[in-house]
């Protein structure tokens, strides 16, 4: 997940976290503050209903009920009942409703209590008077009280959906605005390649991360292009330095054979060195191209190479150099999109990473068939190139890719360990890469595979 995703998933999460408890404290305090008026409601006509039990004239309980009924509004399904109390017990009453028995208890012991049961809401009061210890109850309900903290709640639940899409856009245009820059460097950035080096990422002012990030940045490709130049000019000199020494010791060595007057113990030992400075200069050429295929390719545009035009044209060297070598080329299912046969890189590259893997395919296998395959897929160009040789030792298969290492079969075999790591810097380099699969004495089978020109469409 982006840095960018997860900024807004926080910024999401907490946004939903807040807004989530200040809907919930809304309607808790609401509801809190419902109830409690309305409670307060039902113990203004419990001390009512009090005052009209304790009077004995019925002139003046006439008039404490015509008070009560034209300056108090009728609350729904609003009804009084008195409880007679004798020796702290409450005596039951007929008609009255089943109230549980903490409510009484409460009562007693407190003076007061309230209780309800969902929309019955009831009020209870002790008093004391001149005809005795007596519990007054008010009951009603509160249907309107409820449709009001319904409604809210419908209210709370649509604000919270809308408030969810509010967020989300919010947290998505603000995380935009703020990894702007970074998505301005990253586009810049890919831009930059070993190529084109000498480009930079434009300067910002100020002292912040990005601005940080970008000097740092700026300072290592300084740093790369220096050892660039460095390594490039490295080669350059060594191309010439080290091939022309060993030209004259190999010059002057069968110039000295071709004397007739030196014994035959002499003329073995110019063979020996003649021998061995061909290899020190076949060594050398390998280890240049492994340098060059870094630096050298800057240096010069890349171009369409078809892969089959290229295994054909590797075929009839190999028939020149090598034609002990029997190489059968087989093309499955082309395609007929001249693009998905086609890769954009270095067709000499190319051609001497895939002659390397061919020529190692008819060395290590006493030049018995090699099967070249090409076909494509997913818009990739595959090559396997299998033989029947000795194969390689499953355990030394990790180090194959090491210069210069030499697997522990193949010591009646000349070569120097260079191949291998060539072809593989090749492929890689035109992001392609290559897969062995072997068995000891049963044959080795590579796969490169390559993208295709259709695979950058």
């Amino acid at each position: 997940m982006k840095i960018q995703s997860k900024f807004v998933l926080l910024f999401f999460c907490v946004a939903l976290g807040l807004i989530s408890i200040l809907m919930g404290a809304i309607f808790f305090f609401t509801q809190q503050y419902a109830f409690e008026d309305f409670y307060k409601r039902l113990e203004a006509r419990v001390n009512i209903g009090a005052e009209v039990y304790m009077q004995e004239d019925e002139l003046t309980i006439y008039y404490y009920r015509r008070i009560r009924n034209r300056y108090l509004e009728r609350l729904p399904a609003e009804s009084d009942f008195f409880f007679r109390v004798e020796h702290g017990k409450v005596i039951p009453k007929k008609g009255a409703p089943q109230l549980p028995k903490s409510f009484f208890t409460e009562i007693l012991k407190k003076g007061r209590s309230r209780y309800n049961n969902r929309n019955d809401f009831f009020a209870g009061r002790f008093f004391k008077s001149e005809k005795g210890d007596f519990i007054v109850v008010v009951y009603a309900k509160d249907p309107s009280g409820f449709r009001e903290l319904a409604m809210l709640q419908k209210i709370l639940i649509i604000g919270f959906f809308i408030s969810i899409l509010v967020v989300y856009f919010i947290g998505k245009v603000f995380s935009q605005q703020i990894f702007k820059p970074f998505s301005q460097i990253i586009k810049k950035v890919q831009e930059i390649t070993a190529d084109n080096l000498h480009l930079r990422l434009p300067g910002r002012k100020g002292t912040d991360e990005l601005a940080e990030i970008t000097t740092t940045f700026n300072d290592m490709l300084d740093r790369l292009e220096t050892a660039f130049d460095t390594q490039s000019n490295f080669i350059s000199n060594a191309s010439h330095e080290l091939r022309t020494p060993i030209s004259i010791i190999s010059g002057e060595a069968e110039l000295a054979m071709g004397s007739g007057e030196l014994p035959e113990s002499h003329k073995q030992s110019l063979s020996v060195i003649i021998s061995e400075a061909d290899k020190l200069q076949e060594i050398i050429s390998g280890l240049l191209y492994l340098a060059k295929t870094s630096a050298d390719k800057s240096k010069q545009p890349k171009e369409r190479v078809r892969m089959d035009q290229l295994l054909m044209n590797i075929k009839k060297i190999t028939d020149q150099v090598n034609p002990d070598c029997e190489l059968r080329l087989t093309f499955e299912d082309l395609p007929e999109e001249e693009d998905e046969l086609t890769v954009m890189g270095y067709e000499h590259l190319l051609q001497l990473a895939l002659s390397n893997i061919v020529t190692n395919a008819c060395k290590y296998s006493d030049n018995k068939p090699v099967r070249i395959h090409l076909k494509t897929s997913n818009k990739h160009i595959l090559i396997n190139v299998l033989d029947e040789g000795i194969g390689i030792p499953e355990q030394e298969k990790k180090y194959i890719f090491e210069p210069f290492f030499r697997a522990s079969n193949t010591h009646f075999y000349e070569g120097h360990g260079v191949g291998l790591p060539l072809a593989l810097k090749i492929i890689r380099l035109h992001r392609g890469t290559i897969d062995i699969r072997t068995q000891v004495n049963s044959g080795t089978d590579i796969t490169v595979l390559l993208p295709s020109v259709a695979n950058h469409k």
